[in-house]
């Protein structure tokens, strides 16, 4: 299993699947920070947009994730800013800071998701907002924490994965300390891997090797970039800002550790604590009694590695990147959409 939605981008693009021996199978986990979101933020962030008092602002992907919101049961936030919401599109989170700068009237919310790669940004700007004194800026978080979630797949019933090629950016910022842990537990090969072509084949075909080997244990691939200790800056800034929870995943369910939430000190940057409405959303009214249409997606067993997107009976059907479904056809790191775009 590939634990990058860039990796199975590349390894859908080039085709790498059909360079492979028969009987050596690659299993696509929820490496798509965008697609393991879970559900109910993506409610709150369209209740917070109808608001007329908030600025919601992301990054570009989250803008077209479905869910349940103002006006209509599969609501985005592109549909909520064409009806009224100031919804903004960022690059950086610090642009949310100079948003809240320029708008002291105003309730400015970062729906801020990712994995331990751009949490380190959002720890940034929430540490500024902290020593700038900026009182109209909260932070509607959804990190994520990836070995964790390899621990989860690891532990499920149903769980095929012999091996694992780790996400090479994700390795560059928390180092491989985790990972050696989790190979010891489970008994299995982790490769770091890269996300050229030549680096994907080279992590595949040492995890192959450490397979046949009967070697559990971890190698990096990908020493270019990931050095054993991380980025210990990036870590610090993690530590200091963000505290590990346990926290739910699209998908997965409630996984141990598996998120980061404010430490006490930054608190009070917390939309939800901020909008208190928030923690019971169906008595809100712009979620109120909305179902959500489930339609015949199964992003959740794609998820999980469980099935492919081509599984889906919706799948580039009624369910393509321009009217997605579920979360793994919006987003640019998806299987879905790297399965629409790359595989006839």
């Amino acid at each position: 299993m590939e634990v990058c939605g860039g990796q199975t981008h590349a390894i859908v693009r080039w085709g790498l699947e059909q360079l492979l021996p028969a009987g050596l199978r690659l299993i696509h986990g929820p490496g798509c920070p965008v697609c393991v979101t879970p559900a109910a933020t993506i409610d709150q962030a369209l209740a917070l947009a109808a608001d007329s008092g908030v600025i919601l602002c992301s990054y570009g992907d989250m803008l077209r994730v479905p869910g349940r919101g103002p006006v209509g049961p599969l609501s985005d936030l592109l549909k909520v800013r064409a009806a009224g919401g100031d919804v903004r599109l960022l690059t950086t989170p610090l642009q949310a800071l100079d948003l809240a700068q320029q708008h002291p009237d105003r309730q400015v919310v970062f729906l801020a998701v990712g994995f331990e790669t751009t949490a380190p940004a959002t720890a940034l700007l929430a540490q500024q907002a902290l020593a700038l004194g900026v009182t109209n800026l909260s932070l509607l978080l959804a990190h994520v924490r990836v070995v964790p979630a390899m621990e989860a797949i690891m532990a499920g019933p149903h769980n095929q994965v012999q091996g694992f090629v780790a996400a090479g950016h994700v390795c560059a910022v928390m180092g491989t300390a985790e990972l050696e842990q989790l190979a010891a537990r489970y008994r299995i090969p982790v490769v770091v891997g890269g996300f050229a072509p030549r680096e994907l084949l080279q992590a595949i075909q040492v995890c192959v090797q450490l397979l046949e080997d009967g070697t559990p244990r971890v190698v990096n691939a990908y020493g270019r970039v990931v050095r054993p200790e991380g980025n210990p800056v990036a870590r610090a800034l993690l530590e200091r800002v963000f505290a590990v929870a346990d926290g739910p995943w699209r998908g997965l369910g409630t996984i141990a550790q598996g998120v980061l939430e404010l430490r006490t000190a930054y608190r009070h940057l917390d939309a939800r604590q901020r909008f208190g409405w928030l923690a019971a959303t169906p008595h809100h009214p712009a979620l109120a009694a909305v179902a959500a249409a489930e339609g015949p997606c199964i992003s959740a067993q794609v998820l999980q590695g469980l099935a492919r997107p081509g599984d889906c009976p919706a799948f580039g059907t009624t369910c393509t990147p321009e009217h997605p479904l579920g979360a793994p056809m919006v987003s640019s790191e998806g299987a879905c959409a790297a399965y629409y775009h790359y595989r006839p």
